[in-house]
């Protein structure tokens, strides 16, 4: 992603927000509040990625470091519009990820998933993903729990 991309990006993330809003730790009306420098600083920030379809945005994701392991990255803010599913788009966006993510050096890229994603955790698994078998509460649900997964870097 590139400092351009900011409308892109916030296009895209709004849309996750709506089309999935228990997927992310944020939501939708606090996103649509953020200012413009806010949608800039974010696409300036290194580790985000865009996934296009011809022309055309389809899916976003970004590696952030870790809170876990610092010596790793947490795949953060994965989605794909629903019309692009299970055409590749993810998996592209997951090893684009974490081909940076080794090129920064870091032997694993971790995530959370919420328990009851199952096309999420199926999509991680076929990306080479492994349960942690670390939980803890959803944020926005503690009824639910998120799942850790972790890959190396490189496959």
């Amino acid at each position: 992603m590139s400092p351009e991309d900011w409308r892109v990006q916030r296009r895209l993330r709004l849309a996750a927000l709506a089309e999935a809003p228990r997927a992310f730790g944020s939501w939708l009306e606090r996103e649509q509040a953020f200012p413009e420098e806010e949608w800039r600083r974010r696409a300036q920030a290194p580790g985000r990625f865009l996934a296009w379809w011809g022309s055309e945005p389809v899916g976003l994701a970004a590696a952030i470091p870790s809170d876990e392991d610092p010596a790793c990255f947490d795949l953060v803010g994965m989605w794909v519009d629903p019309a692009c599913r299970g055409r590749g788009v993810g998996e592209a966006l997951v090893e684009a990820v974490a081909a940076w993510v080794s090129a920064q050096g870091s032997p694993a890229l971790r995530l959370w998933v919420v328990e009851d994603n199952g096309p999420a955790l199926r999509l991680y698994e076929r990306c080479g993903f492994a349960l942690t078998g670390e939980r803890q509460p959803y944020p926005r649900d503690p009824a639910l729990a998120e799942l850790g997964m972790r890959r190396p870097a490189r496959r």
